[in-house]
């Protein structure tokens, strides 16, 4: 099997790496349609961006109508705009969803249809660019090529995958995650290693991505309680936003398994973000798959200091499963109970949940095997005492 490692073409790190990185806009044209929430198009960050493009001769158009995770009306405003105004290339800045939309902007102003046209599907086409600038540091969205939009009509996280949804430019300046609330910090923290652990233990692992993978793992075991704990720890800021694109870049590659699959339809329909529905599902997906990559679990135990080196697989892959229950406690991760989730809805939802869940095909990239009853097994154990 060869290995191809898909990254952005450029990716540029460390504070003020705006500087840097406004130098190359103007290769991309000359209005940018800058796509963002409501809360960093008031900040300090946007003034900066502002600042950067005004530096380079490039006006930049706000829209800030990415209001929690991005559906395909959002994605329909945002493109109606985009060509409204003749923008040239897009700008994503936030987390992960208005990262998503930027990506999934620029494909439709290109695209004809529907974006759920293209669910499941390989997107190809000539899009303009697009620049992805991170204020979190977990989703790896500024260095991924999928893109998860909601469906309204169905209540259906879309993936639209493609070589051509990766962005041009990554941009990952730690300073602009600083400001991050820890909830935030812990649910996009958790994101990022549950798409490194994914990743490592995915039927479709590399020798490249494992290397990768391995290092997001360990930065993330080590520096996540920092950030969390403390949002002015500079370095574990720094830190966790170079974990988040290792991650990304994983998942390009390696896919995302058993955990990303069973989330989408979690967050979908009872709307607990993302990260957090990760988070949720973390331990109880990896107890269930740990007995089908012994091995590969057991190197993360070890990676992690978890386990000795004199420890057989299972005992290590047993020792970072615990670990990593102790990581989620420092973190603080609520179960579906505490986050206010109905228990009974949840409960009427899980065959529409495991059919999405296995429709998704992420459970089939687990090393052991998945049905849908296995499924619906794991998602009445969220609610087990």
């Amino acid at each position: 099997m060869t290995d191809i490692l898909m990254t952005p073409r450029w990716s540029l790190f460390g504070e003020n790496a705006l500087d840097k990185a406004k130098t190359f806009w103007p290769s991309f044209g000359k209005k940018a349609l800058i796509v963002t929430g409501k809360h960093v198009a008031k900040s300090v960050m946007m003034e900066k961006l502002m600042q950067a493009l005004e530096d380079v001769g490039i006006t930049g158009i706000v829209f800030d109508g990415i209001t929690g995770e991005p559906t395909d009306a959002m994605i329909q405003e945002g493109t109606n705009l985009y060509k409204i105004k003749n923008c040239d290339f897009c700008i994503g800045i936030g987390g992960g969803s208005p990262l998503d939309s930027a990506k999934a902007i620029a494909a439709m102003s290109s695209l004809p249809g529907k974006i759920s046209d293209y669910n499941g599907k390989e997107i190809d086409g000539d899009f303009p660019a697009v620049v992805a600038i991170p204020t979190t540091a977990g989703t790896g969205s500024e260095a991924t090529k999928f893109t998860i939009i909601t469906d309204t009509e169905s209540d259906v996280k879309m993936l639209l995958k493609g070589d051509v949804l990766l962005p041009d430019m990554a941009v990952v300046d730690p300073s602009f995650s600083w400001s991050s609330p820890q909830s935030v910090t812990a649910a996009t923290g958790l994101d990022a290693l549950t798409h490194a652990i994914e990743a490592y233990t995915s039927r479709k692992a590399g020798a490249i991505t494992d290397v990768l993978a391995l290092s997001a793992i360990k930065r993330i075991f080590r520096f996540l309680p920092r950030a969390y704990q403390d949002g002015s720890d500079k370095e574990a800021r720094k830190e966790m936003a170079v974990a988040a694109w290792e991650a990304g870049v994983c998942i390009n590659n390696s896919s995302v398994t058993l955990v990303h699959g069973m989330s989408r339809p979690v967050g979908v329909l009872f709307h607990v973000p993302h990260g957090m529905s990760n988070a949720m599902l973390l331990k109880v997906c990896l107890d269930f798959a740990l007995d089908g990559a012994y091995e590969r679990f057991g190197k993360i135990g070890r990676k992690i200091g978890a386990a000795d080196l004199k420890d057989p697989d299972q005992k290590a892959a047993e020792k970072m499963l615990v670990k990593l229950e102790s990581l989620c406690r420092i973190c603080d991760v609520p179960s579906l109970e505490d986050y206010g989730v109905n228990k009974e809805k949840f409960m009427e939802n899980i065959d529409k949940m495991s059919k999405d869940a296995m429709d998704s095909k992420s459970p089939a990239n687990t090393r052991k095997r998945v049905s849908a009853e296995d499924i619906r097994g794991i998602y009445q154990k969220l609610w087990e005492k």
